[in-house]
Order: C-alpha cells, then structure tokens, then sequence
C-alpha cells in the first residue's frame, strides 16, 4: 500500500519555477492545482544544477519549468534542463503591483515563475546557443565602438583647452588626419605642453588600436551572420551589425515566434493605436527590444535613400498627407515582416561569383557597367563582391555582360 502511494506521488504532474542569481539558483514546485510543494537554493554550477533537476523530479512528472533570465543569469540552467529532456519556458520578472502585494524574495519570485508556467502565461521557448558567438562578437564590436568615441570626445575636450602652439597645429585637423597627426607626435617642450602632448599621442594610439580592432571584430561578426542567415544578410540595408542584432533579438530558434506580428511587437515596431475624437491613427510603439527597433529604424533610412521601391513609396505616403514618423513607422512594419520571413525561411540569394569575372573577361571597367545602368561604380563594385544586394540589377547585369 505504501509503495502504491509513494508510486502516485512520484507520477504526479508538478511545475518548477526558478529564480536565478549570479552565484545561486533558487527551485520551487507545485503541484498541477497550483499547491507549494517545496523550494530550496542551489549553486550555480554543474553540479547545482543536476541537483536542481534531481529535486525537480523527486517531486513528481515535471510537466513544465518556468526560469527567470533564461538568457542571462539562467542561461546555466536553462541549457542543462533541456539537455536533461526538461520542457523550459521563458518567464519575466513579476510586475511591480504585484510584487508591492505580495512581497519580494527568492522563494517567493520562484514560486511566481512556477505559477506563470503552470497557468500559461509563459509560453515562450527560450533562445537557443545558435548565436553565442554572434552576441559575443556583437558586444565586442559596440564596446570598441563606445571606447573609441569616448577616446576621441577625450581628444576634442584636451584640445580646447591646450596651450596656443597646440591648438594651432592640430585644432584645425578632423577626423582620422588628426587621430594620425597626433599619433606621430613627439611629445617635448615645457613641462605643460609634453603633458598635453603626451595625453593626445596616447588617445590618439588607442583610438587607432580601437579602430583596427572593431573592423577585425565586425569582418568576423560578417562570416558568423553570412554563414547563420545568408538571406538576412542579403538584405537591402542589412549590415553586419543590422543582422546580428536581429539574429540576438530572434534566437537561434525563431520558431519560438508563431506570427510575424509577434515578431514586430517584439522589435516595438507594431502599430499602436493613437485615435480619440475625429482622430483615426497610429503612432510609433515605444516597448519591445529597443535595440531590434533601432535597427529597423536603420535599414528604413538607409532604404529610404537608396532604395527606389521605397523612395517611391515615401513619395506616395508623403502625397497622402502622412509624416516623416508615421511613413517611417510604416516602414519599419513592413521591413519587420520581410526580416520575419529571412529569419524563419531558407531564402535563396543569387549568385554574384561570376560577375566580376565575366566583366573581366570582356575588358569592360566598372565605369562602363555604371554609366550604363546610371548607377555609381562603387554600387556595382559592392553589387560584385557581396558587399549589397540587388537582386533585379543583379539579374540586369549579368544578362547585359553575357549580351556585351
């Protein structure tokens, strides 16, 4: 009889919830009616997290685990749990009224992540180690960006205030001209002015260090992004750090995201309504990742100048009465919808190997190609080496070389 029961206890259908910390975890399970069954803390290491799951199941048939900060503090466990054969889903942190109602701490935080699994708020898968590398490499990359600007706002803000003879030779010089003129410098004269000097020969190295470093970076943030999605990278204004901010907004696994709507209200580039009155309209959504909005702001500006599809259409949208804001937020929807189809899709992108050789081939210079196509050399020499793509000129092209 004993057996029989302590058997039923073991197949009971339970849920876990996890709140995670830097150096600690901490477990809680509930029964199927919701019922608090236990909790306890664990170290975040390979062994804390066997124990974790072992505590898990000791209290039943883990049905589903809701962890907080799948992609950060949780990201250990997470990849353990699933590799153990654990259903996890993804939950946020609990909002502030209800966290004012019913207190704040560890136990409590974790029974609330097991709540929401078992009640179907969270649903969400979380993001697989597809991108890893992107993100490291991403982060790398802005990091050297943010460094660099600091090193030259430091540059600017010495210069002011140097001494006269300074000033004169290198206050007029912009952008790299100053950065390599104060990096060839010799520093000598008066206590004051070597001071000076020295400080700007050494920001001005370490702006030119940070430099090669971030185009070292961001050439290997393009082989990781071209080898994960191709299609996206392909895209019309989508650059290496475009991409790879999309692929870290996405997850390895965008399946995660039923619709393309989901996704755009993801990157806050859902309409929101604005109506009230006589008033029928949208505004710009300000929620969503930020970062993934802030790309899509990008690759709407960029084809807003280069891009004639959409200059034809701003021109449309501008005729109809719409503002910059509201053709832009439009466009950011659109442009969320066809990075949606990249990122769940295999898309093909055609072949540009044989153009440059094909040109050569037929002594034809690029100036040629451009003048032909009313384009400037430098869009077909980007157009031949991978750099952008197009596809009705890429088509065009090749026709033209093979007829020439």
């Amino acid at each position: 009889m004993t057996a029989a029961i302590a058997s039923d206890t073991v197949e009971e259908d339970v849920f876990g919830g996890v709140d995670s910390h830097a150096d600690t975890i901490h477990v809680a399970v509930i029964s199927d009616n919701g019922g608090h069954l236990a909790d306890a803390e664990f170290a975040t290491t390979a062994p804390g997290y066997a124990a974790a799951l072992a505590f898990l199941a000791a209290h039943g048939q883990v049905v589903a685990t809701g962890v907080e900060g799948t992609a950060s503090y949780g990201a250990g466990f997470t990849r353990a749990a699933r590799a153990h054969g654990f259903q996890v889903v993804e939950v946020n942190r609990p909002d502030r009224a209800e966290r004012r109602r019913t207190g704040k701490s560890d136990p409590i935080d974790a029974y609330a992540a097991a709540r929401a699994a078992l009640s179907g708020r969270a649903t969400s898968a979380p993001k697989d180690d597809t991108v890893a590398g992107i993100r490291a490499l991403h982060n790398a990359a802005r990091s050297a960006v943010k460094a660099r600007t600091a090193a030259l706002n430091q540059i600017g803000n010495i210069l002011i205030t140097a001494p006269d003879a300074i000033r004169a030779k290198y206050g007029h010089l912009k952008g790299t001209a100053r950065t390599e003129a104060l990096a060839r410098s010799r520093p000598a004269g008066d206590a004051c002015h070597t001071g000076v000097l020295a400080a700007l020969k050494s920001l001005a190295r370490r702006v030119m260090d940070l430099t090669a470093e971030h185009d070292t970076l961001t050439r290997a943030l393009n082989t990781e992004v071209t080898t994960v999605n191709p299609g996206l990278r392909a895209a019309y204004g989508v650059g290496p750090d475009t991409a790879a901010q999309l692929l870290i907004t996405a997850g390895g696994n965008p399946e995660r995201m039923r619709t393309e709507a989901s996704f755009a209200a993801l990157c806050g580039a859902a309409p929101v309504p604005a109506s009230s009155g006589r008033t029928n309209r949208h505004r710009l959504s300000r929620g969503g990742d930020r970062a993934a909005n802030a790309a899509l702001y990008r690759i709407a500006l960029t084809r807003m100048s280069g891009d004639a599809r959409t200059r034809t259409y701003v021109i449309r949208q501008t005729a109809a009465g719409r503002t910059k804001k509201e053709i832009i937020r439009m466009l950011k929807r659109a442009i969320a919808r066809e990075i949606f189809r990249c990122l769940t899709n295999m898309v093909t992108i055609p072949d540009i190997a044989d153009l440059r050789p094909l040109r050569q081939a037929k002594n034809i210079t690029l100036t040629a190609v451009a003048q032909h196509f009313g384009v400037w050399p430098t869009t077909i020499s980007r157009l031949e080496r991978g750099l952008s793509r197009d596809d009705d000129l890429t088509h065009a092209y090749r026709d033209w070389l093979q007829a020439a």
